[in-house]
């Protein structure tokens, strides 16, 4: 669209206030920049999600001075494959803390947001903000009856919708995506100290999901449940989300002592790629950039990360903001996600799938690679042998991927 008149002027728009609208928020307002964040919802809005923060979550909110309060602490990973059981302790590393946490997503979005309003930003809820497009370029947002011009337009929106489509950031239609769903359920290990992923899911025909089932203690008396599984895996189209958690809770009912759903199940897409996370005037960040985890589904601390990315290059430049950030992000994270994608054609075989788990749990060595894949540990920074192995799989799955998506399993 292309409108005339008197608009209000801010250095920064968000549309957007999950963590990474929040972050992006908190760092430029606290850098002198004026921010204004849009969203839809009303402040204290409920985000369907696994509620778990990583290590590098955790190291995330660290940097920007968000104290944990209200969460409960993970020391680790609890893997089950099959009858094979590895509970392994998050590792101390000199870039990530050695714990992680359970923070439900309507208190840990909040005390994000609130901190992006104590540092001088804006906060508009319960309105819809739309990019303002002129000659191919973002100049601002439109949110009601106010007109804003920014010198960056940033795309916090989550997975891909309106504004996705109206700058082209929607997502590689024949790349992998995932769909998760979740509910609450009351327990007497809901003080647990380690999360526990079940990697050995089957549909209602007995076929294998490349996804997993979850438990992560919220430490309120409540466990977080929930079940993911990806876009590869043959009859995805045909997968009962509902039936899958149903037999899921069913699988960990007399382990758990767990009763009924506390709230209807609700499920949500995990986008994995996006046609473009940056244009003239805009960036997009965290789940609207594609940034998740495609071995896990996780996306809170790529998305804390990118927000906090996208505020320093605008500070640093805004002109040249958008493509230092795209050129940064794509350094920082694309040969881990992209990796993720093409070894999700791969197990999306159900042999394949299947040898893979005996091996990914089958030694202690082993399942430290897969405990740093699951953890978000990994990206093109990381020493030892978690990054060389992700060097190698990347370079191994390149020389394959024709093949892979030549052979992918039938959806």
């Amino acid at each position: 669209m292309v409108l005339a008149g008197p608009m209000e002027k801010v250095d920064v728009a968000v549309i957007g206030a999950g963590p990474a609208g929040a972050a992006v928020a908190i760092r430029a307002a606290q850098a002198g920049a004026s921010v204004v964040v849009f969203d839809k919802a009303p402040h204290g809005r409920d985000k369907v999600c696994g509620d778990g923060l990583t290590p590098r979550a955790v190291g995330a909110l660290n940097d920007l001075d968000i104290t944990l309060d209200g969460a409960h602490y993970i020391d680790g990973l609890r893997m089950i494959a099959g009858k094979t059981r590895r509970q392994l302790a998050w590792p101390a590393t000199a870039r990530f803390p050695d714990h992680g946490a359970v923070w439900p997503r309507r208190r840990l979005d909040a005390a994000l947001i609130d901190a992006a309003g104590a540092a001088g930003a804006e906060l508009v809820f319960s309105t819809e903000a739309l990019p303002i497009l002129e000659h191919g370029r973002v100049i601002g947002v439109e949110a009601g009856v106010r007109r804003l011009a920014a010198d960056l337009t940033v795309i916090a929106a989550g997975a891909p919708g309106k504004v996705a489509r109206m700058v082209g950031a929607e997502r590689v239609a024949d790349e992998p995506f995932g769909l998760a769903i979740r509910s609450y359920v009351t327990s007497p290990r809901h003080a647990d100290r380690h999360l526990e992923a079940c990697l050995t899911l089957t549909d209602d025909n007995g076929t294998a999901v490349p996804g997993y089932g979850w438990m992560f203690p919220a430490g309120d008396g409540t466990v977080n449940i929930g079940v993911g599984a990806l876009s590869t895996m043959r009859g995805f189209k045909k997968l009962n989300l509902n039936n899958l958690l149903d037999a899921y809770r069913d699988l960990v009912r007399d382990e758990w002592s767990v009763g009924e759903y506390e709230d209807r199940p609700r499920a949500w897409r995990l986008p994995m790629t996006a046609q473009r996370r940056h244009g003239p005037g805009w960036v997009a960040i965290g789940d609207a950039a594609g940034l998740i985890n495609p071995m896990n589904g996780e996306g809170i601390d790529y998305g804390l990360e990118s927000g906090m990315l996208a505020a320093e290059c605008l500070v640093k430049d805004p002109a040249s903001a958008p493509e230092v950030y795209d050129r940064l992000v794509g350094e920082r994270y694309d040969p881990f996600l992209r990796t993720g994608r093409r070894f999700s054609f791969l197990i999306g075989h159900p042999w394949i799938l299947r040898s893979g788990l005996k091996v990914a749990v089958g030694t202690e060595a082993v399942a430290d690679i897969t405990l740093a894949v699951m953890g978000n540990l990994v990206d093109s920074e990381t020493p030892g042998a978690a990054g060389r192995v992700l060097r190698l799989a990347d370079k191994s799955l390149e020389l394959c991927d024709p093949l892979l998506r030549r052979t992918r399993a039938a959806a």
